[in-house]
This record gives structure tokens, sequence and C-alpha cells, in this order.
């Protein structure tokens, strides 16, 4: 299947040869092609450039994009999107004086989401996950990543964990699976932190390494939930048995989460709504991505990830969605990005770097995902006709998306 798109107002994020990912001053270069084409073979890209370069090929398809802006499809590196039910309940409860922690105290929260999670069946969990996976595809995301954390007991977790591996194999978008058992103290734990613990480590993950269900692990590492220490010891049992770390931290407290990742050389840190000097130099000229989830910040009314401060000492940032049911049911990345401009002061060329190639750095995928590169996935946003890029963080409420490509065919 060779695909053709001409006449490209604008093609973004083209890289001739392909860059993990983009830090400090680079993040506000964002290389485009204007009145461009570009070449689909299969599932991949095999050929761009500007409209008077094209080559004479014999093609399956012909697609116009006269006035269109052409990108790589988002990279959404930080979401739970397998869970059941909602929490609008809690929605309220903060809208009537609760705050987030409060809710948790008094079992709401994650232990709400697993207390509903263990109640599903296997079945059920992944019609409610597909529906909104089909959502986030449509809405422009090529590639995610899928925590577990809500079942938090053996069954659960792997309940999760198979499901996760049942949309991967069900769906042409790049998934990467997370084990999240460290995400909260399950109730029947509450005296017994340690017995938990124990369990993540000699129960859940013998059998997710030995059934190949996650590429990562994860930990809440917070005022709460799980210490610095604790947080060192179930990432360290992950690393022996071939899990990379990517680590919730600095959510609500700077702990020394930050530095317990670059420790453990941590793919990515995610959250860091609040940060210290120390954790912003901490995270220099590491291998670990810093992840901003500003439609958590959005939602929860907590401050934003201070992207300007991190961008200034030459860090690279990516953008997610934190899809979940508590804290951000959303997995509109077209927000996120609107939202770390007006709200975290990125600029739109620094905003589509963090979705797309930090994005793809934060799941490991770089070398697949994240820029227009001859030999990369066929993962792409053709928008609706509009005047420039910056249409799509400022017209924040539109769908601007005219048609979405992933693995090289067109999504119904």
């Amino acid at each position: 299947m060779t695909t053709l798109i001409i006449n490209i107002k604008e093609l973004l994020q083209v890289r001739e040869t392909s860059v993990a990912k983009v830090s400090g001053v680079e993040m506000a270069t964002l290389p485009t092609i204007k009145n461009a084409f570009l070449l689909l073979k299969n599932n991949l890209i095999a050929d761009f450039g500007s409209m008077d370069q094209i080559p004479q090929v014999k093609t399956d398809k012909l697609i116009d994009a006269s006035g269109k802006i052409v990108l790589p499809s988002w990279c959404d590196s930080h979401t739970h999107i397998v869970y059941a039910g909602n929490r609008e309940q809690e929605f309220v409860d903060r809208i009537n004086g609760l705050t987030y922690e409060e809710i948790a105290n008094r079992g709401g929260g994650i232990l709400n989401s697993a207390k509903k999670l263990n109640e599903t069946s296997e079945d059920d969990i992944y019609q409610q996950s597909s529906a909104r996976l089909e959502e986030v595809m449509h809405l422009g995301t090529g590639a995610v990543e899928i925590k577990s954390g809500y079942g938090l007991t053996v069954e659960s977790e792997l309940k999760m964990l198979r499901v996760i591996k049942k949309l991967a194999q069900n769906y042409p978008i790049t998934i990467k699976a997370t084990f999240l058992g460290a995400h909260a103290i399950p109730r029947e734990f509450k005296e017994n932190r340690r017995g938990y613990i124990d369990c993540m480590l000699n129960e859940m993950l013998p059998q997710i390494s030995k059934n190949k269900l996650a590429d990562y692990i994860d930990v809440f590492c917070e005022t709460g939930y799980f210490t610095v220490a604790e947080t060192e010891e179930i990432m360290e049992a992950g690393i022996q048995l071939g899990l990379k770390p990517k680590i919730h931290v600095n959510q609500f407290n700077s702990i020394g989460g930050i530095q317990a990742g670059v420790k453990y050389d941590a793919l990515s840190v995610d959250h860091l709504e609040v940060m210290t000097t120390e954790d912003i130099i901490a995270l220099k000229n590491t291998k670990t991505m810093p992840v901003a989830l500003p439609s958590c910040s959005y939602f929860l009314s907590i401050p934003y990830t201070p992207a300007r401060e991190m961008i200034a000492e030459g860090l690279p940032i990516a953008l997610a969605t934190d899809y979940n049911p508590g804290s951000t049911p959303s997995g509109n990345m077209n927000f996120v990005v609107s939202t770390a401009c007006i709200k975290m002061k990125m600029t739109p060329e620094e905003a589509i770097n963090a979705a797309t190639i930090n994005g793809a750095y934060a799941m490991g995928i770089s070398e697949t995902h994240g820029s227009i590169t001859i030999g990369k996935k066929a993962n792409l946003i053709i928008t609706k006709p509009i005047p420039s890029y910056y249409q799509l963080p400022y017209a924040f409420g539109s769908n601007l998306i005219d048609t979405i490509i992933i693995e090289g065919q067109i999504l119904a």
C-alpha cells in the first residue's frame, strides 16, 4: 500500500536524521517544510520534501492536503486508560470543597477505583477500555503507555495487564504496558505496608515477568503513598526482572523522588507539579525525561509544572494526558498541548516537540515514532484547513483534525 500526500501547507517535525529527544533551547525549534509532499509505503514513512521535488511514483492512494498541516501523531507516555466505572461523585465532592488528599483519606481516590475494578469482569474492563482507546486514537494519539495500578491484588493487577496486552494485540496503535502495583496501599494491608510490598515483589512481579505483561515499572512516590526508600526497593526489583522504571513524583510534595529516579536511571519522572531548584538540578545531564501532565493540574486545580524554569536550565520536557478516572478523565492530547501553552507558557513549538518526539522518548520508542523521518511509523495527523500550526493550541476548544493515519492506514 503506497499513499502519497501532496500540497501539504506545512509538514511539521521533519527530521532528516532521527533524534532521541530535544532539550532546553532546542525545544523552541520545530523543523518544517512548507508546500510539501509525504510518501508512505505500507506502515512506514518512505519519503518527504517540497512539492518541487516530488518523485514520480505509482500510488494506491493520493491525498490532497491543500491548506492543511501534517504532523506526527501524538505520543502519550502516561495514561491509566484501563479502569472500571468512573469517579464523578468525587468530582462533585471537590467542587464542594474536599481536596484530592481528603477524598483519598475517606476511602475514595485510587482505592475507590480498585474496588470497582475488582468487582468488574475482565471482558467488561476490556470493553470499557477499548472505547477509551478508540476515542484517543481519533483525537490523534498514535502511541500510548497504559499503566496498571487499580487492581492492588495479584489477580486484579494481572487482569489489568492482560487487558492492556489484548488492546495491544487488537489495535494498530503502539501500546507500552507499565506495572503500577505501587499506586496505593490497599485497605487490607493498611496496617501491614511491608506485607503489600512483599506481595508485589514476591508474587506479582515474578508472574508479570514470566508472562511478559509489562515493559516498565512505576511507583507513586508521594507523601501518604510510597516513601523514597520503598520506591527505590520496588524500582530495583523491577530492574532485576528487566522492567525499566517510569515513576510518579512531585505531584503534591518534593520528597526526593526525582533524585531516586535519576539514581536508578528511570526513563521518565512524571507529574512534577511541585519542583525545587534541587529537583531541577538533579535532572540536568541525565537520561531521564521529565513529563508534565497539565490537564491533571487543570482538573485538580493544583500548580502546573514550571516548564519555563526547567527549559531555561536546559532540560527536555514531554507532555502526556494522565488519562484516569480520578484526576484527569480525558485523553485529549490536543487539549494537553493547548494547556501547556496557555498555563505553562510553553511556545507552540515547544509543546509540539514535547508531545511528539519527547513523548516518544518517554515511552522508549523514539527510534520509530515522534517525527517525520524516513523509516519511522506512518502515524500522522492531517488537520483541517487552518492558517498555521499556531491554531492548534490557540483554538483549544475546536476539533481541527481532518484525518488520522495510524500504521499507514486511515482511521475510519
